[in-house]
């Protein structure tokens, strides 16, 4: 309803007792839109960071949030979903100086030792650094579709598109 009230067409998509989205539930969502007249969709695939990351839900690349308040850890954690990603975005980072438990060194660390020289970007809400890196990430992977719907191969060898997935 909060991206609604802004005009942006959205579609929930509740997975009942299941703890994941998967394709079908993505391709029935997809018949009440409007897609001619979208440039771009994200599927947020909310909840715990295992399910998500070993189902094909058809997207072009696939992003991780990971939020200062949900811990270091995740990506030693949770490998398969940080390894699946193009990019993981490290989101709340204007958080930090009361987040004292969270180390952004062992966060990058963690990522790195997974391979494939994931990137990371830092965006916050309320000051620097905004949420300006993810948007300039987002138009550079655009710009490269010359505007021509093309499947743009995951890079990871997992091969587990996700458009935009969220643990916290």
């Amino acid at each position: 309803m909060r991206i609604r009230s802004h005009g942006v067409p959205a579609v929930q998509i509740t997975t009942g007792a299941a703890c994941h989205l998967d394709a079908q539930r993505v391709h029935q969502a997809l018949h009440t839109l409007s897609l001619a007249t979208l440039d771009l969709l994200f599927i947020e695939n909310v909840g715990n960071l295992v399910c998500p990351a070993t189902f094909d839900l058809g997207a072009h690349r696939n992003v991780t949030l990971l939020s200062v308040t949900e811990g270091d850890d995740k990506p030693a954690k949770y490998p398969v979903i940080f390894r699946a990603s193009d990019l993981v975005v490290l989101s709340k980072t204007d958080l930090l100086d009361v987040m004292d438990d969270f180390d952004t060194g062992r966060a990058a660390a963690a990522l790195q030792g997974l391979g494939g020289g994931i990137p990371l970007i830092r965006t916050a809400v309320r000051r620097a650094p905004s949420i300006d890196a993810w948007l300039e990430w987002i138009e550079d992977e655009l710009a490269g579709r010359d505007g021509v719907y093309q499947r743009i191969p995951a890079r990871s060898p997992l091969s587990l598109p996700v458009t935009y997935r969220s643990g916290g």
